[in-house]
Protein backbone atom coordinates (compact mmCIF):
# COMPACT_ATOMS: atom_id res chain seq x y z
CA UNK A 1 0.00 0.00 0.00
CA UNK A 2 1.43 3.44 -0.86
CA UNK A 3 2.81 5.55 1.98
CA UNK A 4 0.40 8.42 1.32
CA UNK A 5 -2.51 6.03 1.73
CA UNK A 6 -1.12 4.86 5.09
CA UNK A 7 -0.88 8.43 6.33
CA UNK A 8 -4.59 9.00 5.73
CA UNK A 9 -5.81 5.61 6.81
CA UNK A 10 -7.45 5.97 10.27
CA UNK A 11 -6.66 2.36 11.06
CA UNK A 12 -2.92 2.43 10.39
CA UNK A 13 -2.22 6.09 11.31
CA UNK A 14 0.08 6.57 14.33
CA UNK A 15 -1.66 7.34 17.63
CA UNK A 16 -2.01 10.99 18.66
CA UNK A 17 0.05 10.55 21.86
CA UNK A 18 3.22 9.80 19.87
CA UNK A 19 2.94 12.82 17.60
CA UNK A 20 5.47 15.57 18.40
CA UNK A 21 4.02 18.61 20.18
CA UNK A 22 5.42 21.82 18.76
CA UNK A 23 4.86 24.92 20.92
CA UNK A 24 3.25 27.86 19.25
CA UNK A 25 5.79 30.41 18.12
CA UNK A 26 4.98 33.88 19.42
CA UNK A 27 7.18 36.07 17.28
CA UNK A 28 5.14 39.21 17.92
CA UNK A 29 5.46 38.92 21.72
CA UNK A 30 9.21 38.40 21.55
CA UNK A 31 9.63 41.34 19.18
CA UNK A 32 7.59 43.55 21.55
CA UNK A 33 9.66 42.37 24.54
CA UNK A 34 12.91 43.20 22.73
CA UNK A 35 11.58 46.64 21.79
CA UNK A 36 10.54 47.35 25.39
CA UNK A 37 13.95 46.28 26.72
CA UNK A 38 15.74 48.51 24.20
CA UNK A 39 13.58 51.51 25.11
CA UNK A 40 14.11 50.80 28.83
CA UNK A 41 17.87 50.59 28.36
CA UNK A 42 17.88 53.88 26.45
CA UNK A 43 15.83 55.57 29.19
CA UNK A 44 18.13 54.30 31.97
CA UNK A 45 21.20 55.36 30.00
CA UNK A 46 19.70 58.80 29.45
CA UNK A 47 19.06 59.24 33.18
CA UNK A 48 22.47 58.01 34.27
CA UNK A 49 24.43 60.00 31.69
CA UNK A 50 22.46 63.24 32.04
CA UNK A 51 24.64 65.69 33.97
CA UNK A 52 21.59 67.77 34.91
CA UNK A 53 20.63 65.16 37.51
CA UNK A 54 23.89 65.91 39.40
CA UNK A 55 24.21 62.47 40.94
CA UNK A 56 27.16 63.62 43.07
CA UNK A 57 24.85 66.15 44.75
CA UNK A 58 22.21 63.44 45.21
CA UNK A 59 24.77 61.21 46.94
CA UNK A 60 25.93 64.09 49.16
CA UNK A 61 22.44 64.93 50.45
CA UNK A 62 20.90 61.45 50.45
CA UNK A 63 21.90 60.75 54.06
CA UNK A 64 22.21 64.31 55.31
CA UNK A 65 20.81 65.07 58.77
CA UNK A 66 18.01 67.34 57.59
CA UNK A 67 16.81 64.80 55.01
CA UNK A 68 16.90 61.94 57.51
CA UNK A 69 14.93 64.02 60.04
CA UNK A 70 12.32 64.70 57.38
CA UNK A 71 12.23 61.00 56.49
CA UNK A 72 11.72 60.06 60.14
CA UNK A 73 8.80 62.52 60.45
CA UNK A 74 7.26 61.10 57.27
CA UNK A 75 7.47 57.53 58.59
CA UNK A 76 6.16 58.54 62.02
CA UNK A 77 3.28 60.50 60.51
CA UNK A 78 2.38 57.58 58.22
CA UNK A 79 2.31 55.12 61.13
CA UNK A 80 0.19 57.39 63.35
CA UNK A 81 -2.30 58.18 60.58
CA UNK A 82 -2.68 54.51 59.60
CA UNK A 83 -3.28 53.35 63.19
CA UNK A 84 -5.75 56.13 64.01
CA UNK A 85 -7.37 56.00 60.58
CA UNK A 86 -8.01 52.27 60.68
CA UNK A 87 -9.16 52.46 64.29
CA UNK A 88 -11.76 55.08 63.41
CA UNK A 89 -12.52 53.32 60.12
CA UNK A 90 -13.24 50.04 61.90
CA UNK A 91 -15.67 51.85 64.21
CA UNK A 92 -17.37 53.44 61.21
CA UNK A 93 -17.60 50.07 59.45
CA UNK A 94 -19.23 48.55 62.54
CA UNK A 95 -21.74 51.40 62.57
CA UNK A 96 -22.41 50.94 58.86
CA UNK A 97 -23.17 47.24 59.45
CA UNK A 98 -25.27 47.97 62.53
CA UNK A 99 -29.00 47.34 62.65
CA UNK A 100 -29.49 50.86 64.06
CA UNK A 101 -30.56 53.19 61.20
CA UNK A 102 -29.11 56.28 62.93
CA UNK A 103 -25.65 54.73 63.20
CA UNK A 104 -25.82 53.54 59.60
CA UNK A 105 -26.84 57.00 58.38
CA UNK A 106 -24.14 58.82 60.36
CA UNK A 107 -21.44 56.40 59.16
CA UNK A 108 -22.58 56.70 55.55
CA UNK A 109 -22.66 60.49 55.82
CA UNK A 110 -19.13 60.61 57.23
CA UNK A 111 -17.74 58.43 54.44
CA UNK A 112 -19.60 60.44 51.80
CA UNK A 113 -18.40 63.79 53.16
CA UNK A 114 -14.70 63.04 53.66
CA UNK A 115 -14.40 61.16 50.38
CA UNK A 116 -15.96 64.12 48.59
CA UNK A 117 -13.55 66.81 49.83
CA UNK A 118 -9.97 66.75 48.42
CA UNK A 119 -7.34 66.13 51.06
CA UNK A 120 -5.56 69.41 50.26
CA UNK A 121 -8.77 71.35 50.90
CA UNK A 122 -9.28 69.48 54.18
CA UNK A 123 -5.77 70.31 55.36
CA UNK A 124 -6.17 73.98 54.50
CA UNK A 125 -9.52 74.12 56.29
CA UNK A 126 -8.07 72.57 59.44
CA UNK A 127 -5.01 74.82 59.20
CA UNK A 128 -7.30 77.87 59.21
CA UNK A 129 -9.70 76.55 61.84
CA UNK A 130 -8.74 79.50 64.03
CA UNK A 131 -10.76 81.77 61.75
CA UNK A 132 -13.90 79.83 62.73
CA UNK A 133 -13.09 79.06 66.36
CA UNK A 134 -10.51 81.51 67.74
CA UNK A 135 -10.63 79.81 71.17
CA UNK A 136 -10.97 76.09 71.92
CA UNK A 137 -11.14 74.74 75.49
CA UNK A 138 -10.12 78.13 76.82
CA UNK A 139 -6.92 78.20 74.73
CA UNK A 140 -6.21 80.17 71.58
CA UNK A 141 -6.60 77.88 68.59
CA UNK A 142 -3.32 79.01 67.03
CA UNK A 143 -1.52 77.81 70.17
CA UNK A 144 -3.50 74.58 70.43
CA UNK A 145 -3.45 73.37 66.82
CA UNK A 146 0.00 73.41 65.23
CA UNK A 147 0.99 72.22 61.74
CA UNK A 148 1.80 68.65 62.84
CA UNK A 149 -1.50 68.37 64.73
CA UNK A 150 -3.36 69.66 61.68
CA UNK A 151 -1.59 67.08 59.52
CA UNK A 152 -2.51 64.23 61.88
CA UNK A 153 -6.16 65.31 62.20
CA UNK A 154 -6.67 66.00 58.51
CA UNK A 155 -4.98 62.86 57.22
CA UNK A 156 -6.62 60.64 59.86
CA UNK A 157 -10.15 61.84 59.12
CA UNK A 158 -9.52 61.41 55.41
CA UNK A 159 -7.96 57.96 55.86
CA UNK A 160 -10.79 56.74 58.10
CA UNK A 161 -13.37 57.27 55.36
CA UNK A 162 -11.52 54.90 53.02
CA UNK A 163 -10.55 52.46 55.78
CA UNK A 164 -14.21 52.12 56.75
CA UNK A 165 -15.08 50.87 53.27
CA UNK A 166 -12.10 48.50 53.20
CA UNK A 167 -13.04 46.95 56.54
CA UNK A 168 -16.73 46.77 55.62
CA UNK A 169 -15.92 45.07 52.33
CA UNK A 170 -13.68 42.56 54.09
CA UNK A 171 -16.38 41.65 56.61
CA UNK A 172 -19.02 41.31 53.92
CA UNK A 173 -16.72 38.97 51.97
CA UNK A 174 -17.07 36.30 54.69
CA UNK A 175 -19.70 33.70 53.81
CA UNK A 176 -22.69 34.08 56.17
CA UNK A 177 -22.77 30.31 56.40
CA UNK A 178 -19.50 30.44 58.33
CA UNK A 179 -21.11 32.60 61.00
CA UNK A 180 -24.20 30.40 61.13
CA UNK A 181 -22.01 27.32 61.57
CA UNK A 182 -20.15 29.02 64.42
CA UNK A 183 -23.45 29.92 66.07
CA UNK A 184 -24.59 26.31 65.73
CA UNK A 185 -21.43 25.23 67.55
CA UNK A 186 -22.30 27.53 70.43
CA UNK A 187 -19.36 29.94 70.00
CA UNK A 188 -19.76 33.30 71.71
CA UNK A 189 -20.07 36.48 69.63
CA UNK A 190 -16.57 37.65 70.51
CA UNK A 191 -15.03 34.30 69.70
CA UNK A 192 -16.90 34.12 66.40
CA UNK A 193 -15.38 37.42 65.38
CA UNK A 194 -11.86 36.52 66.55
CA UNK A 195 -11.71 32.97 65.24
CA UNK A 196 -14.09 32.91 62.26
CA UNK A 197 -14.85 36.33 60.79
CA UNK A 198 -11.63 38.33 61.15
CA UNK A 199 -9.17 35.67 59.89
CA UNK A 200 -11.23 35.30 56.71
CA UNK A 201 -11.96 39.01 56.36
CA UNK A 202 -8.25 39.85 56.60
CA UNK A 203 -7.63 38.10 53.29
CA UNK A 204 -9.83 40.73 51.66
CA UNK A 205 -8.67 43.61 53.89
CA UNK A 206 -4.88 43.26 53.65
CA UNK A 207 -4.36 43.99 49.89
CA UNK A 208 -6.29 47.30 49.82
CA UNK A 209 -4.94 48.18 53.28
CA UNK A 210 -1.40 47.71 51.95
CA UNK A 211 -2.19 49.98 49.04
CA UNK A 212 -3.61 52.53 51.46
CA UNK A 213 -0.43 52.37 53.55
CA UNK A 214 1.74 53.07 50.53
CA UNK A 215 -0.67 55.78 49.39
CA UNK A 216 -0.57 57.39 52.83
CA UNK A 217 3.23 57.34 52.82
CA UNK A 218 3.30 59.23 49.54
CA UNK A 219 0.28 61.34 50.48
CA UNK A 220 2.07 62.76 53.51
CA UNK A 221 4.11 64.85 51.08
CA UNK A 222 1.07 67.12 50.76
CA UNK A 223 1.59 68.36 54.33
CA UNK A 224 4.53 70.39 53.02
CA UNK A 225 1.96 73.04 52.01
CA UNK A 226 1.32 73.74 55.70
CA UNK A 227 5.05 73.83 56.55
CA UNK A 228 5.32 70.41 58.19
CA UNK A 229 9.00 69.44 58.01
CA UNK A 230 8.53 66.09 56.29
CA UNK A 231 10.82 64.52 53.70
CA UNK A 232 9.64 66.66 50.79
CA UNK A 233 9.65 69.90 52.79
CA UNK A 234 13.17 69.14 54.03
CA UNK A 235 14.47 68.81 50.48
CA UNK A 236 12.58 71.95 49.48
CA UNK A 237 14.29 73.94 52.22
CA UNK A 238 17.66 72.81 50.86
CA UNK A 239 17.04 73.58 47.21
CA UNK A 240 15.52 76.95 48.06
CA UNK A 241 18.92 77.74 49.51
CA UNK A 242 21.16 76.02 46.94
CA UNK A 243 18.93 76.23 43.83
CA UNK A 244 19.73 72.55 43.09
CA UNK A 245 16.10 71.63 42.47
CA UNK A 246 16.42 68.46 40.38
CA UNK A 247 19.02 66.60 42.50
CA UNK A 248 17.13 67.36 45.74
CA UNK A 249 13.88 66.17 44.23
CA UNK A 250 15.71 63.00 43.20
CA UNK A 251 16.77 62.54 46.84
CA UNK A 252 13.12 62.60 47.91
CA UNK A 253 12.13 60.35 45.00
CA UNK A 254 14.74 57.72 45.86
CA UNK A 255 13.77 57.65 49.55
CA UNK A 256 10.08 57.28 48.70
CA UNK A 257 10.99 54.47 46.30
CA UNK A 258 13.10 52.65 48.91
CA UNK A 259 10.47 52.84 51.65
CA UNK A 260 7.65 51.90 49.27
CA UNK A 261 9.63 48.85 48.11
CA UNK A 262 10.16 47.71 51.70
CA UNK A 263 6.46 48.13 52.47
CA UNK A 264 5.53 46.18 49.33
CA UNK A 265 7.69 43.26 50.45
CA UNK A 266 6.10 43.37 53.90
CA UNK A 267 2.63 43.44 52.33
CA UNK A 268 3.49 40.33 50.30
CA UNK A 269 4.39 38.33 53.41
CA UNK A 270 1.36 39.57 55.36
CA UNK A 271 -0.92 38.53 52.50
CA UNK A 272 0.81 35.15 52.37
CA UNK A 273 0.27 34.70 56.11
CA UNK A 274 -3.48 35.34 55.95
CA UNK A 275 -3.86 33.27 52.76
CA UNK A 276 -2.76 30.06 54.49
CA UNK A 277 -5.20 27.27 53.76
CA UNK A 278 -6.94 29.24 51.02
CA UNK A 279 -4.29 29.35 48.30
CA UNK A 280 -5.36 27.89 44.99
CA UNK A 281 -3.10 25.75 42.86
CA UNK A 282 -2.88 26.96 39.29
Amino acid sequence: MPSDTLAHDPVTAPPADVLPIVPRRRHGQWAAAVAVLVLLALAVDSVLRNDAFQWDVVAAYFTSDSVLRGLWLTLWLTAVVMVLGFGLGTLLAACRLSANPVLRAVSWGYVWLFRSIPILVQLLLWFNIGALYPVLFGVKTVDLVGPVTVAIVGLTLHEAAYAAEVVRGGILSVDPGQIEAAQALGLSRGRRWRRIVLPQAMRAIVPPAGNMLIGTLKGTSIVSVIAVNDLLFSTQLIYHRTYQVIPLLMVATLWYTVVTSVLSVGQHYVEKHFARGAERTR
